[in-house]
């Protein structure tokens, strides 16, 4: 659902990306799409290590969005501080999950 967004509500996601990046735009369509390729594709046996190993990545190069968001915390006051700090951790979490059900489930399945 959250690749969707970035289609239906690309504004959002546009303000969060760092300044000094171009095509912000095609950025947002970009990881909208690979989310949405890799949430399908970690439903899939064959493909799971594959959108495993993609979806970290993609949990990575995102996250200065997220140090970018808590930096310019006044552009978003309907969104409590604390969330925004709350969210860098969050990532690691979220990689974690990712890795556990995509790359290390799969080693244990075969």
């Amino acid at each position: 659902m959250a690749g969707v967004f970035h289609f239906t509500n690309p504004d959002v996601f546009i303000e969060i990306i760092p300044a000094v990046l171009p095509a912000k735009k095609l950025i947002v369509y970009i990881s909208g799409l690979l989310e949405i390729a890799g949430g399908i594709t970690l439903q899939v046996r064959i493909t799971r290590r594959a959108a495993g190993i993609g979806l970290i990545a993609l949990l990575i190069a995102v996250f200065p969005a997220n140090i970018n968001m808590l930096l310019r915390a006044d552009h978003y006051p309907a969104i409590p501080a604390l969330a925004l700090w709350l969210r860098l951790p969050l990532q690691f979490v979220l990689i974690y999950l990712v890795y556990w059900s995509s790359i290390r489930q799969n080693q244990s399945e075969s």
